[in-house]
């Protein structure tokens, strides 16, 4: 396992949509193992495939108490099989965005269906930070940000803030 690096908005890998994995290889699972290092290191409750550069359809989550993380969960190839009536609004943030946070309303409860780490077919119901989690990460692997959930303005806003960031950090 390795702390990968994140890529950070804006940057095409970013709006990519991702490629079905075809097979759960021992590869695939060092892959989700090195995510989920990278993801608690950032540290974050979600990590998708795009976020690392590898445009599979993998995320990883953990929205469990930060300190025991012990709920570490592998999603391949995840589906939205159904989703609440009832919206819930987060305030949500991204790993590719660092320290930009906005408040995004989503379905409050989601049902999705996925290969686990083992490939084992599931479905699994998710609600409140979970199913917000899961919302967000899958929505990465179809090249969709957080920020594109908002109005023009907001979007512009915040990746002219990620452009200076990215500059900031450049320079060193």
């Amino acid at each position: 396992m390795s702390i990968l690096p994140i890529i950070l908005h804006p940057d095409p890998r970013l709006k990519k949509t991702c490629d079905p994995v075809e097979t759960v290889s021992k590869e695939l699972r060092q892959l989700a193992d090195s995510m989920l290092e990278t993801m608690y290191d950032a540290p974050g409750v979600g990590l998708a495939a795009p976020q690392i550069g590898t445009l599979n359809r993998l995320f990883v989550m953990d929205c469990g108490d930060k300190e025991v993380r012990d709920e570490p969960t592998v999603l391949i190839n995840p589906e939205i099989t159904w989703v609440s009536e009832e919206l819930n609004t987060h305030n949500e943030g991204c790993l590719s965005l660092p320290d930009l946070f906005e408040d995004i309303e989503r379905p409050k409860e989601v049902r999705i269906k996925f290969l686990d780490i083992d490939g084992t077919p599931r479905e699994e119901q998710y609600d409140g930070l979970w199913a917000t989690c899961a919302q967000h990460e899958l929505d990465h692997l179809n090249g969709v940000l957080f920020i594109d959930h908002l109005s023009r303005i907001k979007r512009s806003m915040m990746t002219k803030k990620m452009v200076k960031y990215k500059k900031e950090v450049a320079r060193g």
